[in-house]
């Protein structure tokens, strides 16, 4: 996308839509969490962004270009969703900092979309005062109409227009519906003539001088009698999720239920997954053995199949298992189903000193630690948001799943525990999850009872209805795990197994590349070996260790490059029956259990840095989570 109007920068002198895209307006999309804000961003820019029935999932601005008919741009910022203007979290500063204009290279918006659920009138729309003392033109979208109607709510969107003096429109952003109405109004938005006032928020939002709970029983009224003069009936209640949430919020039920649908999903994992991966595996090993009859024997072909092939398919075999936990993550996330096992998880969270808000970002980190840090800003009580971020990285991510997958479908048999609910190596993958967790918990009560000692701050969290997930909505989250998973093969895993490749060509001897033993990648692992032999791991556990600081998941490909160089082959079971040459199941426990704990993600070190403002936390977290992983795996060797 083009570079946006900088602050101070004056726009074109003409009142009418721009379209020159490197002069396009500027719009940002606001509104309470879980209004539907973000769906709509996506359908009128087309971005495959996250959408999560639940608060706290765009923690960040995001910025995406809407091509509208005549060849008009605009450029929306969907802002995080936000109850008010008073920053007690980040994503309120950040909302704040838009629209004031005070982020750097992005000006001051020319106008406001403001989205709210429609079922939740009376109380999404305490948001629509404040905004309007703003003076930006704006949008009022009453989404989820359709749901509105459904349940017998009316209001008159015409009087409720003329009571708070905006223009309003209906929609339902999940099917589109509505979405020309407010291309419409995206149209007639022009650039701002000049730079805009400055804009200070501080005193919007809570009507001060009033003390802040009058302010706010003042607008709850007045907000009550203009939905009352717009003559808003309010829908029925969902009797299915009255009925659901019964149970689903039960003190015993629900947390059976919630463990319930974790097995469920780890036990498919190890079993929906395995057709499509002997499809990926075959398709990998066909293309293989086809290009290495095609090319001659030379260094080109060593390279392409002992390093690319051997290396980045043993880790692209696994984008199965990844995907199938997306895909429950998605309609779990969809359905409003996440919201209520944050309510569950509350009760266990505040114990440890953790407010039920940090639930989400934690949750997120089983997708990756790095947008989950950034969710933390949802959580307003800074020492809480450092512990959060502290322990997110115990949840395991994706890029943990290649490796426990490899390590336990080699050593660990597949036996049934519970029948055909539960096997054995299901039931270890989840006791690699619990462990995280365990780790987790353990760590948040002694930073809450030292470092970071503070009483844990109340949660409270308004629940969605259920809804039936979107399936395009799934289906698009899934292609863009894809892409994110295979660039990542592309690129970090790529680089790395060919550097590892070339150091397994020098010194050259006359015959050609030396043993793989006596190559500088097995002169370099025999360096660190002394320090991992305790473990029970030789050179080449270590070398995967070394490159594996870049993303968790190169250490597949490492090995898959190491024996694949050894052995002739990419294939997995290959790779697997190495293993169980070199590797004892102790050893193979230990491994899992220091991936389990180590943070090996540079990327996830940048971002803490980044957070905290400065290196004292991130190298905290850093050696301390090392330590941990050193001595699990040293406990679990001498134990199994």
């Amino acid at each position: 996308m083009d570079e946006l109007y900088r602050e101070g920068e004056v726009a074109p002198s003409n009142s009418t839509p721009v379209k020159d895209p490197s002069h396009a307006p500027v719009v940002a999309m606001i509104g309470p969490p879980n209004s539907g804000k973000t769906t709509l961003f996506n359908q009128l820019t087309g971005l495959r962004q996250k959408v999560a029935n639940y608060p706290g999932v765009t923690v960040e601005k995001h910025v995406g270009r809407a091509h509208l008919p005549g060849d008009q741009f605009i450029d929306l910022v969907d802002l995080p969703g936000v109850h008010g203007f008073s920053a007690r979290s980040l994503d309120e500063q950040i909302t704040r900092d838009v629209l004031e204009g005070k982020i750097s290279g992005l000006r001051a918006p020319d106008a406001l979309v403001l989205t709210i659920d429609s079922t939740r009138l009376e109380s999404q729309l305490m948001l629509v005062e404040p905004v309007l003392k703003l003076e930006i033109p704006t949008l009022l979208v009453l989404n989820m109409w359709d749901e509105l109607e459904e349940r017998g709510g009316y209001v008159d969107d015409k009087v409720l227009g003329e009571q708070l003096g905006v223009e309003i429109t209906r929609t339902n952003a999940r099917t589109g519906l509505g979405v020309q109405a407010v291309q419409a109004f995206l149209a007639s938005v022009s650039p701002q003539q000049a730079t805009p006032p400055e804009r200070n928020l501080k005193n919007v939002p809570e009507g001060r001088p009033l003390p802040m709970m009058d302010a706010f029983t003042a607008r709850r009224q007045h907000v009550r009698r203009i939905v009352e003069a717009a003559g808003f009936g309010p829908p029925r209640p969902s009797g299915g999720s009255e009925r659901l949430d019964a149970i689903a919020l039960h003190k015993l039920w629900g947390p059976l239920l919630f463990l319930a649908v974790v097995i469920t999903v780890f036990q498919s994992i190890f079993t929906w997954a395995v057709p499509l991966m002997d499809g990926v595996e075959f398709l990998i090993s066909s293309s293989g053995e086809w290009i290495a009859a095609t090319l001659a024997d030379s260094w080109f072909r060593s390279l392409l199949i002992d390093g690319v092939w051997a290396g980045v398919g043993s880790v692209i075999v696994f984008l199965p298992q990844i995907l199938i936990l997306f895909l429950f993550l998605g309609v779990l996330e969809d359905s409003g189903y996440m919201a209520r096992a944050a309510v569950i998880a509350d009760r266990m969270m505040y114990r440890v000193g953790l407010q039920g808000r940090a639930f989400l970002p934690l949750l997120s980190g089983y997708a990756c630690a790095i947008p989950a840090i950034l969710a933390a800003r949802t959580v307003d009580d800074e020492r809480d948001r450092m512990a959060t971020m502290f322990i997110t990285p115990f949840m395991t991510c994706s890029a943990r799943l290649p490796v426990y997958a490899l390590l336990i479908a080699a050593f660990i048999p597949q036996r049934p525990i519970l029948g055909p609910f539960l096997g054995q190596q299901a039931a270890v993958l989840l006791g690699l999850y619990g462990l995280g967790i365990v780790a987790a918990i353990g760590t948040a009560f002694v930073l809450k009872r030292t470092l970071l000692k503070a009483r844990p701050g109340s949660f409270l969290m308004e629940l969605p209805p259920y809804r039936i997930p979107s399936f395009r909505s799934i289906m698009l989250r899934l292609v863009d795990r894809s892409k994110i998973f295979l660039r990542r093969a592309g690129t970090v895993i790529f680089t790395v197994t060919l550097v590892l490749w070339v150091l397994t060509q020098f010194p050259r001897t006359e015959v050609g590349p030396p043993p793989i033993d006596d190559s500088a990648l097995g002169q370099m692992g025999q360096v660190i070996e002394p320090v991992i032999e305790p473990l029970g791991y030789d050179w080449r556990i270590g070398v995967g260790l070394l490159t594996s600081l870049a993303a968790r998941e190169v250490i597949v490909g490492t090995l898959g490059t190491i024996y694949g160089v050894e052995d002739d082959s990419e294939d997995s079971i290959v790779l697997q029956e190495a293993l169980q040459r070199d590797l004892t199941v102790g050893s193979a426990i230990g491994l899992l259990v220091f991936f389990a704990f180590a943070l090996q993600c540079m990327s996830t070190v940048a971002v803490m840095r980044r957070e905290t403002a400065g290196w004292k936390w991130p190298l905290l977290q850093f050696t301390y989570m090392l330590t941990l992983a050193y001595v699990g795996a040293y406990i679990a060797v001498r134990i199994f």
